[in-house]
């Protein structure tokens, strides 16, 4: 019984300290390149679901009118587009570059039109951790925050004119370099 009870303290007390260890020599998966750790995604995501179960607000924003939701659509092309992509666009190598991949969320696979308004608007307004997604609470309004949340929320039925609003802009052109200042020559006394 006494090899247990030493067995059993060895192991807890081994296994954060060879983690530990890990960590401090650099043996960890840190590079966004790297392969998950077993176990990695399941914890970091019942912790997610977890908290957004208990802090998300629940609103229904199936009855916001074409105006919002295009103005919805002109946010996310601002916020959210260069790593989710716009409808039927490929994903722009900042949003494939991250891991985890950020959801391409106007297209089928990558959709979230059947989780909860406040589950999405959840993760707008807070961000998500040690995923590269920021979060907007400091620079889009509560209002924006829910226009942009309803059409996530509605990607696979979006009117006509929001779809408009959700395609490709033309680049704007850099702006023109402005004129060097005169030369003075130079004068010897």
């Amino acid at each position: 019984m006494k090899r247990f009870w030493v067995g059993l303290i060895a192991g807890v007390l081994l296994v954060p300290v060879l983690f530990a260890a890990a960590a401090l020599l650099g043996l960890l998966p840190a590079a966004a390149t790297d392969r998950s750790m077993p176990f990695e995604p399941l914890l970091a995501q019942a912790g997610l679901f977890a908290r957004i179960e208990r802090e998300a607000p629940n609103r229904d924003v199936s009855g916001m009118s074409t105006a919002e939701l295009v103005a919805g659509a002109g946010i996310y092309q601002k916020n959210c587009a260069v790593c989710h992509a716009l409808p039927g666009q490929p994903q722009e190598q900042i949003g494939a570059g991250m891991f985890p991949h950020a959801p391409q969320l106007m297209s089928p696979d990558g959709m979230v039109a059947d989780d909860a308004a406040g589950e999405t608007y959840w993760k707008v307004k807070n961000g998500i951790r040690l995923t590269g997604m920021p979060s907007f609470a400091a620079s889009l309004s509560e209002n924006q925050m829910w226009q942009v949340t309803a059409v996530v929320k509605r990607a696979d039925k979006l009117p006509a004119e929001v779809m408009d609003a959700l395609k490709p802009q033309p680049a704007s052109p850099p702006p023109a370099a402005a004129p060097p200042p005169p030369v003075k020559g130079n004068s010897k006394p």
